[in-house]
Parts: C-alpha cells; sequence; structure tokens
C-alpha cells in the first residue's frame, strides 16, 4: 500500500514538473503558443485540458485493458483513442459554449485544436508504452495535464506583463515568446533533482 502510493506520488512529480509535457517534452506546443496572451483564456484552456486528459486517460485505459487486449486488436489503439478523445472534446465544446460561452469564445480554435493536441494522444500512449495500470494511468494523465496547466499559466503571465516592456523590435512578438518558453524550459531543468535520491 505504501508502495503504490509512493509510486503514484513519484508519477505525479514526474509527469507534472520533471517530465513536463510541453517544457520537456515539446507536446501541445500550439495550444501552449497561441492561448497564452491572457492568464484567463490560459486557464480556461489548461482546465479543459486537464479534464480532457484526465478522462481520456481513463477511458483509454479501460479499453486498452478490458477491450484490445482480450480481444488481441492492440494494433488498433492508435486510432481508438483518437476516437476517444475526439468525443471527449466534443463534450467539452458542448458544455463550454453552453455554460461558459465567454470561454469559449476566447479559445476560438483553439478548443477543437484539443483533438488534435498531441500531448492527449502521447499520454494515452505513454500509459500503454509505461504498463501503467488503470489508476496509474490516470494519475499519469491528470498530472501531465497539471503540468500544462502550470506552464502555460506561467507563461501567460509572463507575456502579459512582457507587453509593458520595451522589447527590441526584431524581438517583438513570436521571438521573445519562444524565447520567453526557452528559459522557462532551462528553469523547470531544476525540477529533476526532486525525484533523484
Amino acid at each position: 500500500m505504501t508502495s503504490t502510493i509512493r509510486d503514484l506520488l513519484i508519477i505525479l512529480i514526474g509527469s507534472s514538473l520533471v517530465s513536463n509535457v510541453v517544457l520537456s517534452q515539446f507536446l501541445g506546443l500550439c495550444p501552449f503558443l497561441g492561448v497564452s496572451r491572457k492568464v484567463e483564456t490560459a486557464a480556461g484552456m489548461g482546465a479543459a485540458v486537464v479534464f480532457v486528459i484526465t478522462l481520456a486517460s481513463a477511458v483509454a485505459g479501460v479499453i486498452y485493458r478490458f477491450v484490445l487486449v482480450p480481444l488481441d486488436i492492440t494494433y488498433l489503439q492508435t486510432i481508438v483513442f483518437i476516437l476517444v478523445i475526439a468525443a471527449l472534446v466534443q463534450f467539452v465544446e458542448m458544455v463550454l459554449k453552453k455554460y461558459m460561452q465567454g470561454l469559449y469564445v476566447a479559445l476560438g480554435v483553439y478548443l477543437p485544436l484539443i483533438t488534435t493536441n498531441c500531448a492527449v494522444l502521447g499520454v494515452a500512449l505513454t500509459n500503454v508504452q509505461k504498463n501503467y495500470g488503470i489508476l496509474a494511468g490516470i494519475v499519469n494523465g491528470f498530472a501531465t495535464a497539471v503540468g500544462f496547466l502550470i506552464s502555460i499559466v506561467i507563461l501567460a503571465g509572463i507575456r502579459e506583463k512582457m507587453e509593458h516592456n520595451d522589447v527590441p523590435q526584431s524581438f517583438q512578438g513570436m521571438p521573445i515568446v519562444l524565447v520567453t518558453a526557452g528559459l522557462m524550459a532551462i528553469a523547470f531543468c531544476g525540477f529533476a533533482g526532486l525525484l533523484r535520491g
């Protein structure tokens, strides 16, 4: 029991901070760079990604374990995972459109892009490759999504502050954002010491 909790904590810290999906694995860069202009929008996108990745990890884990493996059709895992993710994103889009109209409009085209966000599919495939059980897969998915949320909100906060700075002409716009993201990736390397020893 204690080792299970310890293992889940290691997955939680490792996936959210040490192996951050955006800053260390470079997955999910499109929404990371596109929706990080304002903190509110970034937080909304991060929350949607947390919901989708966590739910996709759970559903994909159950389907893989109880359908694909017993029927010996694991070669279909990528197609099945993409279908699960697409259905979940459609669900999130309908909920946001009905109950959070402002956030739905602010996210715009980036909300359907969660379907093609390689981070979501990457988590489902990582859970299979690392032989995670359903609970460990859900924890990995949640932690990965929280890591995405942390990084996109930090970048959005920095971008809001940079609007008031005197940035050289050649660095204005996306170049300074990419430099900032690179510096964040270097900073997140410092978390690697958390899991040693």
